[in-house]
């Protein structure tokens, strides 16, 4: 059972796990699309909706409690003047997950992580 178990552990320490997420966000938002496991896609998911959320509110905390997650000051920016404003009627929902069949290597199984238009 699965009973209040919050987040996927990815089969990663804590630290490896969070810098796991972090980059796949970084890299979501920069080129709008990513192609990676099933499960780290609704991981991702999850944190880039709350990040968006979080911008769309536009103030200086909300800057800093998205610096705090992404330290990259080029793509929070990116983050508060485009993202967030091209999201701003929206409620949710700013990801989509295409599932895209096995990996060859290890038969795992892969998605396709995008932002919404």
């Amino acid at each position: 059972m699965r009973h209040r178990k919050d987040y996927r552990k990815l089969n990663r320490a804590t630290d490896q796990r969070l810098a796991l997420l972090r980059s796949l966000v970084s890299s979501l938002l920069r080129h709008n699309r990513i192609k990676t496991t099933v499960q780290q896609a609704k991981e991702a998911a999850r944190m880039a909706d709350r990040l968006i959320t979080t911008a769309k509110r536009g103030d200086l905390s909300a800057r800093r409690q998205v610096l705090r997650q992404i330290p990259n000051p080029d793509l929070v920016a990116y983050l508060f003047d485009e993202i967030a404003l091209r999201y701003q009627d929206r409620e949710g929902g700013y990801t989509r997950i295409i599932k895209a069949g096995t990996r060859r290597g290890d038969s795992a199984q892969m998605a396709i992580l995008e932002l919404t238009e």
